[in-house]
């Protein structure tokens, strides 16, 4: 497997490393006599103060505590430490330290011995990073410093980052956040979250920076990989589970990051241009706030990350109206604020809103922030501190509210009564665990999406497939599960391994590269395209002769941490380098062709889509995602992972997003060619909540219960799904709604739940989604919640865009009666616009041909509204019975904008029954029936009409 040798080095390194010695020298220096039976003497007074006792009320301990503490205490715990190799000098406490800022305490450290040594470097080898129980014995002595050497005995919070498993030399790597959100598993995510909560303690952290609660906007976005998905409702849902899991039993504090608009910055642009996100702000309450609000107050939510981003002009960093009045009168956070490395130093430095550091540092914290955290000495932000105090700028006042925040969440997760890991030996035993590992496995494999399986050419069949041609970039490497903020150098499987593993001993399996993830000049041979080189055409020919003598190939491509990741930002979302190429050249050979795309952000993989007939795509599945994969090919497991991103075809097509305004993204109309009149690529190639199955699922009897209610009632939604395939398999059911007329503009459809669900082949389940008022509710013009009286469209559906079943919701004005609200709507047929004689228009849609609507003037129309997506191209018209006049009439098509273009004009043929008129359509918004009479008469009757496509 991937990295075994050095994994086995590594190991075998630090393990026989004499860290005992050490240990037993630090444990020297204990001051036994602080500690007491059930409480710590942290101001060594020989008394239990309040602050010391676990009883007394954390208000109590909290306002004790800050009476006791001076200007340089509480300063110091407004800042972060950052580790060893990053800021910090040294592993374990030395005499200097007793001399050093931090002599009064700190606020945090971040990262301290969990193996990054920095960007692009190999992980840290230290005995005291691994094994386990070192790690947890080096935080144990790092922490009694705080405990036994200052002053009041403030224990530091261990900070960590943690979105994939906590950042660690080794601990149990999970899938990225993207693929996690790929699952659609509220249980798992609680899971992952445990586990990543219950190493980090073990490990001596008390604080994990996860989830990323950052909503989707832009697939070109390098952090994309980092997100749950484009939909907030998902991100809240799942980012609630994995805060909850995090925070279980207090085990650490869940930090929450990056707050506030981060994911939306001009362009989708990184690096040092996370700036002017491009939204408007109901869209910015709607999207980028709501999974903070929901995560803080169902949650419960004690840490939050400001971001580097500005919004509207204003930093986030030094906006009162978000760190304060969004984030704590609003949605009632009670934890503390860590900002996100510079973002203090940009205010200065980028945004230009501040004259110096100094100026800086006053903003943010009177802004709202808590704890400055970055790369650089806590001196650096205590002294400008210090002296704004001394100054008079910034009041004591100021401070012990922003000092507060911090004692409180170091006494909500046991910090004061706890401070050390007491098991160090459990350590060993649960961190990376086999059993933690197998959930990782179930993670990988439930976020894995089937896309295409032309031919049910999946899943392979061990007894006829002798040979297999594993091929391609991504094919043997893993590094993609070993980036930044999770761990750092475990035992990785490719889906080389992966195949190898389950192919067994009867089926061969050869392996070429193919060519390189990315070209020498990319990226700028997306702009400049180059001839293949002597050695990747040499490259491609191993590869396509390897395929030649193999029953299949899988080929796998895709990106990694070159292509996509935190400042890695794209301006295209087409495969790198040569790989096109190479799946050009692997399907030419004739022989049958898998697709897997392991991928940080969707990829418009359009030629594969057209031509390849089975694609697996998988978002960084982790540290088992070869297994995970193999699994999924060979059908020892059955894909069930749902797109929680839209896959546009082309990066032209950006911003192409779920949800979406009506009308935003609506299809070009006309055909291609010289004489069409499209200029543009229509669709999405996937859209959100797309994903495939080695099975079939039937939905059928919906049911609104009540289907009438008031503003502030709840409702349930409830189905039945069947598994109506062979096999046993996951089906992620989607429950989409529409505000059908809303007094501002509502999205087209929003999601409001979905569950992933296991079935047995042959097996039916009922589904219940309870809904709440909220859940209906949207900003009216005065930026209010409310939820309005009129008619909701319930969806429920195998994506955004497979809707299954559907049924209406009404909601009254309280005290309204259904009656009353049904005798009010204009008529039954509001979609329906005549020119005249409206009141005829049911006559239309009766099945009754004696009752007719009759147009009097010569020129008289009938416009039709259409559903959404539709393509009309035929319409049926049964005229007036009993007359052989021939009616002369048009047919129109609008996609938008008031412009109809014909598409059909004729006249009737004289026949009693419906007569059908086929033309060919274009995704149309309307459709516009002119009707001219007679020859001799300008009258025109028609007994019914058939349109599939009207609303």
């Amino acid at each position: 497997m991937m990295r075994k040798e050095l994994y086995i080095f590594l190991v075998i390194c630090l393990s026989c490393t004499t860290i005992s010695t050490a240990k037993v020298e630090q444990k020297k220096h204990i001051d036994s006599s602080i500690y007491n039976q059930g409480w710590i003497d942290l101001n060594k007074n020989g008394k239990k103060d309040i602050y010391e006792d676990p009883e007394a009320l954390i208000d109590d301990r909290i306002e004790d505590l800050l009476s006791q503490m001076n200007m340089e205490e509480k300063t110091c715990q407004m800042v972060t430490l950052y580790g060893y190799r990053r800021v910090l000098k040294d592993s374990l406490p030395t005499p200097e330290w007793e001399n050093a800022l931090w002599k009064d305490g700190i606020g945090a450290i971040d990262e301290h011995l969990n193996g990054f040594a920095g960007w692009g470097r190999p992980p840290m080898e230290s005995p005291l990073c691994w094994p386990a129980s070192n790690h947890a014995e080096a935080l144990n002595e790092v922490q009694r410093f705080f405990i036994e050497k200052t002053r009041l005995g403030i224990p530091a919070d261990f900070t960590n980052e943690g979105i994939r498993g906590v950042e660690n030399y080794i601990a149990t790597n999970f899938p990225t956040q993207l693929a996690l959100g790929q699952t659609w598993n509220r249980e798992l995510i609680r899971e992952v979250g445990n586990i990543t909560g219950k190493e980090a303690r073990l490990l001596g952290y008390t604080n994990v920076y996860a989830p990323i609660l950052d909503v989707a906007r832009d697939q070109r976005w390098g952090r994309m990989e980092e997100v749950y998905g484009e939909s907030p409702f998902l991100v809240a849902e799942l980012g609630i589970e994995m805060t909850k899991g995090l925070q279980t039993n207090y085990q650490v504090a869940s930090t929450a990051k990056h707050f506030a608009i981060y994911s939306n910055n001009k362009g989708a642009r990184e690096g040092l241009s996370r700036v002017d996100p491009q939204i408007a702000p109901r869209e910015t309450e709607l999207i980028h706030l709501y999974p903070f609000r929901r995560v803080i107050r169902e949650a419960g939510l004690l840490g939050v990350m400001s971001s580097y981003n500005d919004y509207d002009g204003m930093p986030i960093q030094s906006s009162f109206y978000y760190l304060t009045e969004v984030l704590r009168n609003r949605f009632n956070f009670k934890g503390y604020v860590v900002s996100d490395s510079d973002a203090v130093l940009y205010l200065y430095s980028k945004h230009h809103t501040a004259e110096n550091y100094k100026e800086a540092v006053r903003q943010s914290v009177e802004a709202g922030l808590n704890v400055r955290c970055t790369f650089r000495s806590p001196e650096s932000f205590v002294e400008p501190l210090r002296e704004l105090i001394q100054d008079g700028a910034i009041s004591e006042e100021l401070i012990n509210e922003r000092v507060r925040d911090v004692l409180r969440v170091k006494f909500l997760i046991g910090l004061f009564d706890e401070p050390y890991v007491k098991d160090i030996e459990k350590a060993d035993e649960t961190v990376n665990s086999t059993e933690h590992q197998n959930v990782a496995l179930q993670a990988s494999r439930e976020s894995i999406i089937l896309l295409k399986n032309e031919g049910e050419i999946l899943p392979l069949d061990k007894s006829k497939v002798k040979k297999i041609a594993v091929i391609g970039p991504n094919a043997n490497d893993g590094s993609y599960a070993l980036t930044h903020y999770g761990p750092l150098a475990v035992e990785v499987s490719t889906v080389l391994d992966g195949i190898r593993e389950k192919a067994g001993e009867n089926t061969e399996v050869v392996y070429e590269k193919g060519c390189e993830l990315v070209d020498a000049t990319w990226p700028d041979s997306e702009l400049f395209p180059v001839p293949l080189t002597e050695t990747e055409k040499a490259g491609i020919e191993k590869a396509v002769e390897a395929a030649r003598n193999a029953d299949v190939s899988v080929v796998v491509v895709g990106g990694s941490q070159r292509t996509c990741g935190e400042n890695k930002s794209r301006t295209s979302l087409e495969l790198p380098g040569k790989q096109n190429d190479l799946i050009r050249a692997i399907w030419q050979t004739g022989k049958p062709v898998v697709l897997v795309v392991i991928s940080g952000r969707p990829l418009s993989i359009n030629w594969p889509t057209q031509y390849v007939p089975g694609i697996l795509q998988a978002f960084y599945p982790g540290a088992e995602g070869g297994t995970a994969i193999a699994d999924v090919l060979f059908g020892d497991y059955n894909p069930g992972g749902k797109l929680t991103v839209t896959v546009p075809k082309t990066a032209g097509q950006i911003p192409f997003k779920f949800p979406s305004k009506p009308g935003a993204q609506i299809d070009a109309w006309g055909q291609n060619g010289p004489s069409g009149s499209r200029a543009r690529v229509n669709g999405a190639l996937f859209p959100f909540g797309y994903g495939l199955s080695y099975t079939t699922f039937l939905y059928n009897e919906i049911k609104v219960t009540p289907a009438t209610i008031t503003p502030s009632q709840s409702f349930s939604v409830s189905f039945k799904i069947k598994n109506t395939g062979d096999r046993a398999g996951d089906e992620v059911v989607q429950l989409y709604l529409r505000d059908e007329v809303s007094s501002v503009t509502t999205y087209e459809k929003v999601l409001r739940g979905f569950q992933r669900v296991h079935l047995n082949a042959g097996e039916e389940t009922e589904v219940t989604f309870t809904l709440k008022p909220e859940d209906l509710a949207f900003l009216d013009e005065n930026m209010e919640y409310i939820v309005e009286p009129g008619t909701f469209k319930i969806m429920i559906g195998a994506s955004s865009e497979d809707i299954k079943l559907e049924k209406e919701l009404q909601v009254l004005d309280e005290g309204e009666s259904a009656s009353t609200f049904h005798n009010k709507k204009d008529d039954k047929f509001p979609f329906v616009h005549p020119s005249e004689n409206k009141t005829q228009i049911s006559n239309l849609f009766d099945n009754n041909e004696n009752t007719l609507w009759t147009a009097t003037q010569k020129g008289a129309s009938i416009d039709f509204e259409l559903k959404e997506g539709a393509v009309p191209t035929e319409m049926g018209i049964r005229w007036a019975k009993g007359t052989d006049d021939v009616f002369r009439f048009e047919i129109q098509l609008s996609g938008g904008g008031g412009q109809f273009i014909p598409v059909y004009s004729g006249k009737s043929n004289g026949s009693a029954e419906v007569e059908t008129y086929s033309f060919d359509g274009y995704p149309a918004s309307d459709l516009r029936l002119i009707l001219f009479g007679t020859q001799n008469n300008s009258k025109s009757s028609i007994a019914e009409i058939v349109l599939r496509e009207r609303k």
